[in-house]
């Protein structure tokens, strides 16, 4: 076995490769800096030691066999891999992180998000510094879990105030407004304003689930005994409210559109409303603290999402600007 090891080096794989473009070893051998003889002889030792035949002898060309075809592709790929790990590796050396996860709330802007990641590969091509991203969506406690337990290094829209975590900074995000609308077939479409708790309990609410596993999960806006249609994302909160399934509150700037185009009613409700304070939370290297206003120690990618996120436009259109929303995978 470590004999195969052995031979299966970066040179022997692009010298199949060489051979199998090039269509003979004598063109191979010239592309290499090679005599013919050298590098058929290295061919046999590295058949020998694989104990397959890579080349069918009775073709007067370099035809593989397909023992020799399988080795190419996966030499191919190997290769892009040995690669890509000096690649990562440069990245690191520079300062730049080889992987930044950011974990997004489902309640805020997917446009403003993706608006953040293209301005990110413009001054980061893929063969850049730059790290790659990994977008993923959690809501209400799920986005706070999710920076804890070490499964992203920025969270978008925490909700509340969560106990201070050691390791962890965080910075105010913003307050998002909401507007409790329902479908104009609902039946509280036609219901005098404003809108008393006991008329609201006697009509489904729709709720976007919290995905935290393990912290306590939130529920925000919902009346005790109330019909509750439970579903996994902002935009399916949407699409249950225009279908007349429930009622509830959605952010203003999602609803806008709808409401303008008469698909939606916008209904004042007696209940006290207090938008959520969100706030934008990230992990701190070991050993360097925690204060918000001391990137020293960071990752270059990181500390670019932290440059965005200082700027009040950017806040406000992660809070705001919701049309042609898509949702995260």
């Amino acid at each position: 076995m470590n004999d195969r090891r052995n031979a299966l080096t970066p040179e022997a794989l692009a010298m199949i490769e060489a051979i199998a473009r090039s269509g003979s070893f004598a063109a191979a051998a010239r592309e290499l800096g090679k005599v013919p003889s050298a590098l058929t002889y290295s061919v046999r030792q590295l058949e020998q030691a694989l104990d397959v035949l890579l080349f069918d002898r009775r073709s007067r060309q370099a035809q593989l066999t397909p023992a020799g075809q399988e080795l190419l592709a996966e030499g191919q790929r190997l290769l892009q891999a040995i690669d890509a790990v000096a690649h990562r590796v440069r990245r690191v050396a520079s300062g730049w992180e080889p992987q930044l996860s950011i974990v997004v709330d489902s309640i805020l802007s997917s446009p403003t998000v993706f608006d953040l990641c293209e301005a990110f590969y413009a001054i980061n091509p893929p063969a850049g510094p730059g790290p790659r991203l990994r977008l993923r969506s959690e809501v209400l406690a799920g986005t706070w879990e999710a920076l804890v337990q070490g499964q992203a290094d920025l969270a978008l829209g925490v909700v509340g105030e969560p106990a201070p975590v050691a390791g962890i900074a965080m910075l105010p995000l913003g307050r998002i407004e909401m507007d409790f609308v329902v479908a104009p077939h609902h039946p509280l479409a036609g219901a005098t304003e404003p809108i008393t708790d006991a008329q609201l309990e006697r009509h489904r609410a729709v709720a976007v689930a919290d995905t935290a596993q393990r912290l306590a999960p939130m529920t925000i806006n919902l009346l005790p005994g109330q019909d509750v249609l439970t579903v996994p994302s902002v935009p399916a909160k949407l699409e249950a409210i225009l279908r007349g399934l429930g009622c509830g509150f959605l952010p203003r700037g999602l609803v806008s559109p709808q409401v303008q185009a008469g698909r939606l009613v916008v209904k004042a409700v007696a209940r006290p409303r207090h938008p959520p304070a969100m706030y934008y939370a990230w992990r701190c290297p070991p050993g360097l603290g925690c204060d918000p206003a001391n990137r020293q120690g960071l990752g270059l990618g990181l500390r670019w999402w932290l440059e965005q996120l200082d700027r009040p436009a950017t806040r406000s259109a992660l809070l705001q600007r919701h049309h042609g929303a898509a949702m995260l995978a």
